[in-house]
C-alpha cells in the first residue's frame, strides 16, 4: 500500500473526518534532504473533525502522530498538518 493511502486510512479510521486531503509534495523537494525517488517523502494534510474542536494546536498535532503510529511516521521526512476543528 502506498504511504499517501496508508496516511489516508489511519487518519479516516482515527478521526472520522468531515474533511480530509493528503497530499504527496515529494516532487517539489526533489534534491532536499530527505527527498528519495519515487516520492512518498512529503506531505500536506489537510484535516477537519470535530473532536479537534477543544484541542490545543499541539495536541492536535500528537494526537495525529499517535494515530499514524511510529512504523508510519518513520517512513516519512515531513509532514505539513493543518488541523482543526
Amino acid at each position: 500500500m502506498r504511504i499517501c493511502d496508508e496516511i489516508e486510512t489511519r487518519l479516516r479510521t482515527a478521526f472520522d473526518p468531515q474533511v480530509l486531503r493528503v497530499e504527496d509534495d515529494s516532487e517539489s523537494h526533489r534534491g532536499h534532504a530527505g527527498w528519495r525517488e519515487g516520492g512518498e517523502t512529503h506531505f500536506n494534510v489537510t484535516l477537519r473533525a470535530p473532536r479537534f474542536a477543544t484541542m490545543s494546536r499541539l495536541a492536535r498535532h500528537r494526537a495525529v502522530h499517535a494515530a499514524l503510529g511510529p512504523d508510519l511516521v518513520a517512513r516519512i521526512h515531513a509532514l505539513a498538518l493543518d488541523v482543526d476543528g
